[in-house]
């Protein structure tokens, strides 16, 4: 009897640094369970890394795993504590500093704390990973955040650098050179993403919706639409892009005066699609700018 008390008062002080030998595969098998029901069981999951993490608090990616139920429960702050010790045992994973800065960011988002504060991980991330570019375009959005626009452009420029397939980085980049009234460069940017686009794409309608933005600016109405017909193209028509391309697009040959009875089809197939479903009010103002569209075409309001 002593001596199972020994041994248990032992492997309690070894788990506080190490974990023991036999704590440590108690821990292994509650992850093991838990990875089995953390889809569609997350509070459960959650609980046994949380007990894995007592029986063995040295171990990394148990607390990485525990982030990631945290995560599916939307719990930002549980999240990133759990990788704040996750970083602590092992800083040279620049995914735990990514999902740290990752979850600190959606609760800036919130507004629970301030936006600077998700600043360190991301540029931890890249300490460890030079090429990690999702962590380049995230402290691009929290230099943005925190009024620092011209080291935004730097980092989203980083991103498409270390990953020009990721199309989300040019419109990230686009979409601040046109709020800051660089239409040119967000021209180039945009023309530049369309080359490394691939067939299917579906960040490749926003860039082309950007366009229509830059070419609108710059009154220049043919290709604007023409823009705007490439938006339409790139994504299928029952998805919501789909709905929302019927309003612009239809909006846009309205004030041009071309294609009418095209432009009271798209808007009236927006109506029934957008108006009259629960997204009505979602959609209020645009649904109230089709309709007087519609009318002034010469359309019904049926």
């Amino acid at each position: 009897m002593k001596l199972k008390l020994v041994f248990a008062f032992a492997c309690a002080l070894v788990a506080a640094t190490t974990g023991c030998s036999r704590n440590r595969q108690e821990a292994v098998i509650l992850a093991n369970q838990a990875d089995k029901e953390v889809a569609l069981n997350p509070e459960g999951a959650a609980q046994k890394y949380e007990q894995a993490t007592k029986l063995d608090p040295a171990n990394h990616q148990i607390f990485f795993k525990l982030s990631n139920a945290y995560k599916k429960k939307e719990e930002w702050d549980k999240m990133a504590s759990a990788l704040a010790r996750a970083t602590q045992l092992a800083p040279k994973f620049a995914n735990y500093w990514f999902w740290r800065g990752y979850a600190l960011e959606q609760q800036a988002r919130k507004k629970t704390i301030q936006w600077d504060e998700a600043r360190e991980p991301y540029t931890k991330c890249i300490e460890a990973d030079p090429n990690y570019a999702e962590c380049y375009s995230q402290l691009g959005t929290v230099m943005l955040f925190t009024d620092d626009e011209q080291k935004a452009l730097e980092n989203y420029t980083k991103a498409i650098e270390h990953d020009p397939t990721n199309l989300t980085y040019f419109a990230d980049l686009a979409d601040l050179y046109i709020r800051l009234g660089y239409t040119k460069e967000a021209e180039q940017v945009l023309q530049e993403a369309k080359n490394f686009a691939k067939p299917g794409d579906k960040f490749l309608f926003g860039i082309h919706n950007l366009l229509a933005m830059v070419y609108q600016d710059r009154g220049s109405t043919s290709e604007m639409l023409a823009a705007l017909e490439a938006a339409k193209a790139s994504v299928p028509t029952d998805g919501p892009e789909g709905v929302q391309i019927l309003y612009s697009l239809g909006i846009a040959y309205a004030q041009s005066g071309q294609k009418k009875q095209e432009a009271i089809q798209m808007l009236k197939g927006f109506q029934q699609r957008a108006c009259k479903s629960a997204s009505a009010q979602k959609y209020k103002t645009e649904c109230e700018s089709a309709q007087a569209a519609v009318l002034r075409l010469g359309g019904t309001s049926q």
